[in-house]
């Protein structure tokens, strides 16, 4: 399996049509015993998503791993270098949290701004956050309209907050909003209804 993600909207779809395999690549989905094995050929292979999905497993514990935060971040590394932006998104994560890891805002600083470069919201959104908080307000602003327009509703939440604050123009949130609308709407599909009210 090419371990692509799709949403559960295409998983529906896919299922409706009588195929159980990968929606993306077509192939039979591995059973759990046999995931782990799978995941761990393609890391050996060099494969980066494969590197970021070995990372979440042991981030998490799951397929019988023990917890290991410290691994998991190794396979993040390694595949963020390789240019996957949700292992860049998880790095910087875990150093802002600075559980496991020392805590280190430049490094999570480094690590969400590849990633949102590289189009993941979250760490847009996330970037915003770390502005405002540091009282750089125009600059999370730039962060939450991005990421507003992109779907994230947190972000559209905070412009919002920030109009109402004084912090933005009536403008911004207008534009905020009509983009957010319409990422939602390009999104929308009845599958996905569907499926967020089944698997959510």
């Amino acid at each position: 399996c090419c371990m692509e993600e799709v949403c559960n909207g295409c998983v529906l779809a896919a299922r409706k049509r009588g195929m159980d395999d990968c929606p993306f690549c077509r192939t039979p989905r591995p059973d759990k015993s046999q995931a782990l094995a799978m995941i761990q050929t393609r890391v050996a292979a060099g494969d980066p998503v494969a590197m970021f999905h070995l990372g979440t497993e042991h981030e998490i514990g799951s397929y019988g791993l023990q917890k290991d935060v410290l691994r998991a971040v190794e396979l993040y590394l390694h595949a963020a270098e390789l240019g996957v932006n949700k292992a860049h998104h998880n790095l910087g994560v875990l150093f802002v949290e600075g559980k496991v890891v020392e805590k280190d805002a430049a490094k999570a600083f480094q690590h969400y701004e590849a990633a949102a470069m590289c189009g993941q919201v979250s760490a847009r959104h996330n970037l915003g956050c770390r502005e405002y908080d540091a009282g750089n307000y125009d600059l999370a602003l730039q962060h939450f309209l991005i990421s507003a327009m992109l779907g994230c509703e947190d972000s559209l939440d905070n412009v919002g907050r920030m109009f109402m604050a004084g912090l933005a123009t009536k403008t911004d949130y207008a534009a905020a909003l009509r983009g957010y609308q319409d990422a939602i709407e390009e999104m929308s599909s009845p599958d996905r209804d569907v499926a967020k009210a089944c698997w959510n």
